[in-house]
């Protein structure tokens, strides 16, 4: 055997044994000339749609609307799309608010997406650097969800006007995370099939900088559930002892549950509220529901807590001599993981197009805020972050989000971009401030810069593509396959947030924004920027 064809065949070895190029830490191939022209493009073009990205803003700040009850939002989002060219198909996986939207045809098979809903009594005065509701008690967008599809829709404007010139193939697909506040929404889409055929998934989230992971997130598997208990009403003074309280059940079941918590593992995370209580306190209350969030670090430790909560809510109908009369699975949730293939080519673009030139009123209102919330006065990032490695497993951030289920079926990362200001507490009306300012506008902008150069690059280099699926099943999906929480019978809970919006929407439609009269919200309210307390002007 020669020098020469020992060295072929060693190769070919190596070639056919090597691991996944990204087990290894490969880089994607070197992009070409036309497509560093084509970005170069995209840039500009973006920038050219600051005005639309703006008013996309705007306009779900002024909605407000929570979680299934997104109907504003979700008629001018798929309205504009379906304006721009897209075929939008609405009522998604039985959720009303729920839409997708596609444009081109062929591989490969780009899906974008970005959750819509706000948080409840998170109404607040845009630019005001100080507790100020717009309405008191009314809903808001304290999360910044109101940015979001402003992000994806300027990106995907501008790379479908290269398309279309070029004659690059390839299929865009719009939709909204519905209900992400619940958890209710993605679970669903999953199950309908909105992501069979789709290549990769780009989701958006707002935040405070300019950031994209890989790998495990440190995010939480969780399942959603209302345990509804059913009792006997009587006379509270006349009879009481006639009377089954299934609010004594519900009180017991968390009760139960409190002294459960001694004994499971320090990562987990649960919490409840009584959705149902009784109607009035002389009667004992025939009905009662208390809402579980049950969250641990993946699908099997969240079912073995599911399961506990189950016996002990039988145990609390037991002893009042009531009935559990259902476990109504309301959202779920499954540990996010990243990929590394897409996260390494969008973090090179995040490099390239770096954070936005924040101005003197900008920094003033975060530094305001900051001082205000009692957190260090840092202002805006000034500089994009490191790329870091996931957490190790047994380290948790609390927090879940459903698009976990769709990061465990198809190849899927989530950009931050820095719409928001750093040190708020998060689900909180100080998460409102910014996100009808230029702070969110000018985040958006960064991010859609980030969108559009990163579907440029999986368009026109086919190797990013197969790196992201070769990550996904030798890596992400070597040992785990995923199983929906929900059960055949389990639909979307279209009822969440209903009498809340319809308590709030006819206060709250005198502040929808009006584009045509005036330039920004701002504008139209005729709010100063920024507008700090009086004692400290």
């Amino acid at each position: 055997m020669t020098r020469v064809y020992r060295l072929v065949i060693a190769m070919a070895i190596a070639i056919t044994v090597a691991p996944s190029a990204y087990a290894q830490g490969a880089k994607p191939a070197r992009p070409d000339p036309r497509l560093e022209r084509l970005k170069a493009e995209a840039l500009t073009k973006v920038d050219g749609r600051a005005k639309q990205v703006q008013e996309i803003i705007d306009m779900l700040f002024s909605f407000g609307e929570l979680g299934m009850q997104e109907h504003e939002t979700s008629k001018y989002l798929s309205g504009f799309l379906e304006q721009n060219g897209f075929a939008v198909e609405r009522g998604v996986a039985g959720m009303p608010t729920a839409w997708v939207a596609k444009w081109g045809s062929g591989k490969p098979v780009i899906s974008l997406g970005s959750d819509i809903d706000g948080i409840p009594q998170a109404s607040q005065k845009p630019a005001f650097a100080y507790r100020d509701p717009l309405i008191a008690g009314a809903p808001g967008h304290g999360e910044g969800h109101n940015s979001g599809q402003a992000v994806n829709i300027a990106a995907a404007l501008v790379v479908k006007e290269i398309m279309e010139r070029e004659h690059i193939p390839g299929t865009l697909v719009l939709w909204p995370g519905v209900a992400e506040e619940q958890l209710a929404g993605k679970a669903h889409l999953v199950r309908a099939g909105v992501f069979k055929d789709v290549d990769v998934t780009l989701f958006t989230h707002v935040g405070s900088d300019l950031s994209v992971g890989w790998g495990r997130s440190g995010s939480q598997a969780m399942v959603s559930a209302l345990f509804k208990f059913r009792g006997q009403t009587a006379h509270s003074a006349g009879a009481p002892w006639r009377g089954k309280s299934a609010l004594d059940a519900a009180m017991l079941m968390g009760m139960g549950w409190e002294y459960k918590r001694e004994h499971l593992e320090p990562q987990q995370r649960s919490h409840y509220i009584i959705k149902d209580g009784g109607d009035q306190p002389n009667v004992v209350p025939q009905t009662a529901s208390i809402w579980f969030f049950i969250r641990e670090r993946d699908y099997e430790r969240v079912m073995r807590n599911f399961d506990a909560a189950k016996r002990i809510a039988q145990g609390a109908a037991m002893m009042t001599d009531t009935k559990l009369d259902t476990v109504e699975i309301i959202g779920s949730a499954w540990d996010v993981h990243f990929n590394k293939a897409v996260a390494e080519a969008a973090y090179a673009n995040i490099k390239r197009v770096g954070v936005p030139k924040w101005d003197d009123n900008d920094m003033l209102l975060a530094k305001s805020l900051q001082k205000e919330m009692g957190a260090p006065d840092s202002g805006l990032a000034t500089k994009v972050g490191d790329f870091c490695a996931p957490p190790p497993d047994a380290v948790v951030y609390g927090g879940s989000d459903d698009i976990g289920d769709v990061s465990w079926n198809v190849p899927t990362i989530t950009l931050s971009y820095p719409s928001n200001i750093p040190g708020t507490p998060g689900h909180n009306w100080a998460d409102a401030i910014a996100m009808a300012t230029p702070i969110a506008h000018k985040g958006a902008i960064a991010g859609a810069k980030v969108q559009a150069l990163t579907l440029l690059d999986l368009f026109l280099t086919p190797k990013i593509v197969a790196d992201a699926w070769d990550y996904f099943r030798t890596v992400q999906t070597k040992d785990k396959t995923y199983r929906s929480f929900l059960g055949p019978n389990d639909g979307p809970p279209t009822w969440l947030n209903a009498e809340i919006m319809a308590r709030w929407r006819p206060l709250m439609k005198q502040y929808y924004y009006d584009p045509s009269k005036y330039n920004t919200y701002l504008d139209q309210l005729g709010f100063k920027y920024p507008t700090l307390k009086p004692a400290v002007q």
